[in-house]
């Protein structure tokens, strides 16, 4: 599986995956397709990467700009998400490493994540207490440099996440 940008036409059956992958997550507040496509409308959506097979999209993720204590340059990758039939069989890891790669092709400073450590760690994903959201625990809030110094401070979303 290789992941490739968007189509043109994709954008309801990027909604419905979404939907989907979130469905009976804990941490789901049921909206992500629906900032997916406000990332989409307002220009924010840095890039947009999909996984198929045969029978139509596997994944889906995003990413958008941030500001870390007012420093533009750096990107979220967020929403992550796999089908829930393709789970667990390399489709997060495909979009995960594609979209690092192409983040940093693109020249942004480095990523932020808010999830889980155990499995965004293994991107070289870390909580540092020097890059935080307020009143979001600080082990959830992740992030990778690509370049230094890292700027230090509070982290902002584009407006499609509305507040955090």
């Amino acid at each position: 599986m290789t992941p490739r940008s968007e189509g043109a036409d994709e954008a309801a059956a990027i909604g419905r995956l979404i939907t989907d992958a979130f469905a009976t997550a804990a941490h789901s507040d049921g909206n992500e397709a629906e900032i997916v496509a406000a990332l989409r409308a307002s220009g924010d959506l840095l890039l947009s990467l999909v996984c198929e097979d045969g029978h139509g999209l596997t994944g889906h993720i995003a990413a958008s700009p941030v500001t870390i204590g007012g420093t533009p340059g750096w990107a979220c990758i967020a929403p992550v998400s796999v089908a829930p039939h393709c789970q667990r069989q390399g489709v997060g890891h495909a979009l995960m490493q594609s979209a690092l790669a192409t983040l940093q092709a693109q020249g942004h400073g480095g990523v932020v994540v808010l999830g889980d450590p155990a499995y965004y760690g293994r991107f070289g994903l870390v909580a540092d207490a020097a890059r935080h959201i307020p009143g979001v625990p600080a082990e959830y809030v992740l992030s990778r440099p690509f370049s230094s110094p890292a700027p230090t401070g509070e982290i902002r979303f584009a407006p499609a996440f509305g507040p955090v």
